[in-house]
């Protein structure tokens, strides 16, 4: 199938971008990996007039690390961020999540800010952007603004972002000293949309636990944050309470049924990968204690 006809725009500077996106409103829509829109376009699930091509704008290809957080720019391939050693060092997570991003080949084309600002619930990188409490820098023509992700997913497939927005980056920050992260996820296929996943962040004083949260990937409408604190502190992890934890993760997701899973199963699935990424954490304290 092909897209329906429409006006390609290359904008070489963000306020460039911004002004055509302006200017063309709720016809525009932003290209820059284009590994989520193009199979869109070409469904004919979309059809804009206008697409506002980024990927000639300068300064938004950096990843940036410092004391708070990890800074992607718009332009930053999956790719580029699995490879970034510094990155990884700062936050695991990032490193332990985008390996589960479809193919090698669509990762080094599909963008990480892009997956963001497309808001599938079955992406793994708005649900880790939420376990980090991180932010999405904004450019618009009322000027710049920060949208926490807790205020950005507002079901799936949208956000509070306005048509004349350009999400320029994402700020992933730190998490506590002591914090160890697991991502785990299940699909029929490598690289297939995950029929269930979940990111874990423990943080531990010593072998005692004292907060542990996860995210949720394909089981929830937008990747909110369960906490498992209530359960989990003041425990060792070798003393985790799978049955508790099980029942608290399948309270909390909200998935539906589809032609490739019944609902019962992704909520069973979720709740035994939490189980897993506990068991798998656990595990690797063991190891650096030996």
């Amino acid at each position: 199938m092909k897209p329906a006809p429409f006006v390609h725009h290359a904008p070489r500077t963000v306020p460039e971008a911004v002004a055509v996106l302006a200017q063309v409103g709720h016809d525009g829509k932003v290209l820059a990996g284009g590994q989520s829109l193009v199979p869109l376009l070409s469904m004919r699930l979309v059809t804009p007039g206008h697409l506002v091509d980024i990927g000639g704008v300068a300064g938004l290809d950096a990843v940036e690390v410092d004391e708070a957080g990890v800074r992607v720019g718009a332009l930053v391939r999956h790719a580029g961020l699995e490879r970034h050693a510094e990155a990884a060092d700062a936050l695991p997570l990032l490193r332990q999540a985008v390996r589960h991003v479809a193919h090698p080949a669509i990762r080094t084309r599909g963008t990480t800010v892009g997956s963001v600002a497309h808001a599938d619930p079955a992406g793994e990188m708005p649900a880790v952007l939420a376990l980090c409490r991180g932010t999405v820098e904004v450019a618009g023509p009322r000027g710049g603004r920060e949208v926490a992700a807790a205020d950005l997913f507002t079901g799936p497939m949208e956000t509070t972002l306005e048509p004349d927005e350009l999400a320029v980056a994402v700020r992933f920050e730190r998490f506590p000293a002591g914090t160890r992260t697991a991502f785990a996820e299940s699909a029929r296929r490598r690289g297939d949309y995950a029929l269930a996943g979940v990111a874990l962040a423990v943080t531990l004083a010593g072998e005692e636990v004292t907060a542990a949260r996860a995210s949720f990937v394909s089981v929830t409408p937008v990747p909110d944050v369960l906490d498992l604190t209530p359960v989990l502190a003041g425990l060792a992890l070798p003393e985790l309470p799978a049955g508790e934890v099980a029942e608290l993760v399948r309270g909390h997701v909200d998935p539906e049924s589809d032609i490739h899973a019944p609902a019962e199963y992704r909520r069973m699935l979720a709740a035994e990968l939490t189980v897993r990424a506990l068991r798998g954490l656990r595990d690797e304290a063991r190891a650096g204690a030996a």
